[in-house]
């Protein structure tokens, strides 16, 4: 954040204020310097952390304040143009910029002396290959016969087989859960206590099984059968109610309504 400062000629950052003065745009005897600095300080004491680049600036912008105020106030021989008093100001900005890539160099310079050291840990191998040393290519087609050449022409060259799209894992039957329920609902009044696996033995196919189960925990949820199981992982056993309501009414939006 920059450092801001309020005087009754201008309010705002005081490397702005600065310029405006450089610029003649501010009178110097109409900034009082004091009261921006006693601002300044009261400003630090509310800071929660210390920002070191804010202050250093604002002691740069006020000592240079300070300096051109004190030589419009001094008496000297004659009065003396304020662009002259700026010039030394130019030649200090343009040996900070040089200072400030001297230190870039510096910095990289010592990063090449890490490299350098890291480097000199090394050794160079000394033993080598004989210099009449000739390292002959492999003969990619040793063993390659005619025909085996043939074969591949006519194999690379043959027609391709169009591509066809395997579909015998998408299951074309139409299976319900409704159908099931109704199936099942005709079933178990008069089968007594079965197992899941004996309503199941004499399907095919994976989803008749799978629709056969949600029609099984439809009719649980009815109250219509009993599921229960022994031990973990053993047989399921189904039982019809007694009294339950045998004929089932399917309605738009699932198992709705049930009528005796």
């Amino acid at each position: 954040m920059a450092a801001t400062v309020s005087t009754p000629v201008f309010e705002g950052p005081a490397d702005v204020l600065l310029q405006l003065v450089n610029s003649h745009q501010v009178d110097i005897y109409d900034v009082p310097l004091a009261s921006v600095v006693d601002a300044f300080v009261a400003e630090i004491a509310g800071w929660a952390t210390v920002d070191m680049q804010t202050l250093s600036e604002f002691l740069v912008i006020a000592a240079v304040l300070i300096e051109l105020k004190s030589r419009r106030l001094l008496p000297g021989s004659g009065d003396v143009d304020q662009d002259e008093e700026l010039v030394g100001w130019e030649e200090r900005d343009l040996l900070l910029a040089r200072l400030l890539e001297c230190q870039a160099y510096a910095a990289a310079a010592d990063g090449f002396a890490v490299l350098l050291e890291r480097a000199a840990r090394s050794v160079a191998r000394t033993a080598g290959l004989d210099l009449d040393f000739v390292v002959h290519a492999p003969d990619l087609l040793e063993g390659v016969t005619p025909d085996q050449v043939a074969a591949a022409f006519l194999r690379a060259t043959a027609d391709r087989p169009t591509p066809t799209v395997d579909l015998y894992h998408v299951t074309v039957d139409t299976v319900t859960v409704s159908d099931a329920v109704t199936e099942l609902a005709a079933l178990l009044p008069g089968a007594g206590r079965a197992t899941f696996r004996q309503l199941t033995g004499h399907l095919t196919s994976r989803i008749e099984i799978i629709v056969r189960f949600l029609a099984l925990l439809e009719l649980c949820k009815q109250g219509r059968v009993s599921l229960d199981q022994g031990h973990t992982f053993g047989d399921l056993e189904v039982a019809w109610m007694p009294g339950a309501p045998v004929t089932v009414s399917v309605g738009a939006g699932g198992f709705d309504e049930y009528e005796g």
